[in-house]
């Protein structure tokens, strides 16, 4: 004898309540996964190969770094990049080398090479970037061999 509802639908039985129970899971399953993947996948979060190694002259370094006395920033307006560096004095600095990485906080897809060009006040280079938050990688020598390293944030708005 066939089991029915009153209003003539099919009933719900406890292999239906475990098929529904097994997919949303599965399909929760699935998308932390794939996320997780993702996650992983696009972000190497590498700031050094070797913590160690690079703790060892970390003292030295900061401190030849801070005796340079300089003050960094960088701003993006009208596809232009552009990288002020000032002395104590607050005066413009050419350096020796400038050495940069512009890319995404969270993944390396849209990392590039910036090529900076010290137009007499500031380093500039040419940059179409898409709005949001953008890290700029500094490598800079001084005149003196003094290295000189930094992350900016750079924030686009358009």
């Amino acid at each position: 004898m066939a089991t029915q509802t009153t209003d003539g639908g099919r009933k719900l039985t406890g292999w239906h309540a475990l098929g529904i129970f097994v997919g949303c899971f599965a399909v929760i399953i699935g998308v932390n996964i794939a996320l997780a993947w993702n996650a992983v996948a696009t972000f190497p979060g590498v700031e050094t190969h070797n913590s160690y190694i690079a703790s060892q002259t970390f003292d030295e370094r900061r401190a030849a770094q801070e005796a340079l006395g300089w003050d960094v920033h960088a701003r993006h307006e009208d596809g232009l990049l552009t990288l002020s560096i000032t002395g104590e004095d607050g005066r413009p600095v050419q350096a020796g080398t400038v050495e940069a990485t512009l890319g995404r906080p969270t993944h390396v897809l849209d990392d590039s090479t910036p090529d900076f060009a010290f137009d007499g006040h500031a380093y500039v280079a040419r940059q179409e970037l898409a709005p949001g938050n953008w890290d700029l990688w500094l490598d800079i020598t001084a005149l003196d061999g003094t290295e000189f390293t930094q992350r900016l944030q750079v924030e686009v708005l358009h």
